[in-house]
């Protein structure tokens, strides 16, 4: 049989399975340094350990992107573009999360903030690539805001995407290990309610309740969804009032959405941007999409 090639990526003939061992160590390297999105100086930190892991096991630096959303890295092994590698280093998990769930290693298992998704992809990226025979045309992304929606890595990925052949993206698999041919997109909407404040005792008629207002439209929103066609649109985050004698003036509402058809992110766009206001005296603003 002829030998099988890639966009011209070729295969390691002399192939030796990594060390596992090595592995292991590597990944706790990675989930020790906790990396929550938003957090800079954390994911400076998980950059830099990054950046250093991949000089040793691939052999030349990556680049350190800075962005206002923390730092990405980019690794190329030089020549023309051909297979993109997408990661990212950011997680779910707050700072402190670590102390509750440390890095542990139980009957073959790992476990601990951020290995599911994504620093054990990371590290079967870093090791995949560095037992190729000739590196040339691959590039590995990792970038710092995927978990908040990669509205600042967005650009950066499609800029690398198009320029090469094929983008393999090392995120979890789903039950049972099959392979993720596609994702669903996201949004992340802001629905801020402006009222009027009034004290909650002497005076509520005097004030416009954004609370009351936020509660209504909430439920709304939560209708949007569509099981069948696998849109979820599910109301996240409500920061509302300031003490609790003062009727709250302003509400702001986190909604994440996931959308598998297109045509389904205009829909939701649609009902999102037509909500209808219960109180007239109150006013609705929605950002984001």
């Amino acid at each position: 049989m002829a030998s099988m090639r890639h966009n011209g990526v070729v295969p390691n003939k002399n192939f030796v399975a990594p060390d596992v061992t090595e592995m292991v160590r590597d990944l706790g390297r990675l989930v020790n340094i906790e990396s929550p999105s938003l957090d800079i100086p954390a994911l400076t930190a998980s950059a830099r350990e990054l950046a250093a892991m991949m000089q040793q096991r691939l052999g030349a630096p990556p680049m350190i992107v800075d962005s206002a959303m923390g730092p990405h890295v980019h690794w190329s092994g030089g020549g023309s573009p051909k297979v993109l590698i997408v990661g990212h280093h950011d997680t779910v998990f707050a700072k402190g999360a670590l102390a509750e769930r440390p890095f542990t290693v139980v009957a073959g298992r790992a476990t601990g903030p951020g290995i599911f998704d994504m620093k054990a992809g990371i590290i079967q990226a870093i090791y995949g690539v560095a037992a190729l025979a000739d590196k040339s045309g691959v590039e590995i992304l990792i970038t710092s805001d995927e978990e908040v929606g990669s509205h600042h890595s967005r650009d950066f990925i499609v800029e690398r995407a198009q320029a090469c052949g094929a983008v393999l993206v090392l995120e979890p698999s789903a039950d049972g290990g099959a392979l993720k041919t596609a994702r669903k997109g996201t949004g992340t909407f802001e629905l801020h309610v402006h009222g009027r404040a009034s004290h909650a005792g002497l005076e509520p008629e005097k004030g416009v309740n954004a609370l009351i207002e936020a509660a209504q439209q909430i439920l709304e929103i939560a209708q949007f969804g569509d099981g069948e066609l696998g849109t979820t649109v599910t109301p996240t985050v409500a920061v509302i009032g300031s003490v609790d004698n003062v009727v709250p003036a302003h509400a702001k509402i986190s909604i994440d959405v996931r959308v598998v058809e297109a045509q389904e992110r205009q829909r939701v766009e649609t009902a999102m941007n037509s909500l209808i206001v219960n109180n007239p005296q109150a006013r609705l603003e929605m950002k984001g999409g």
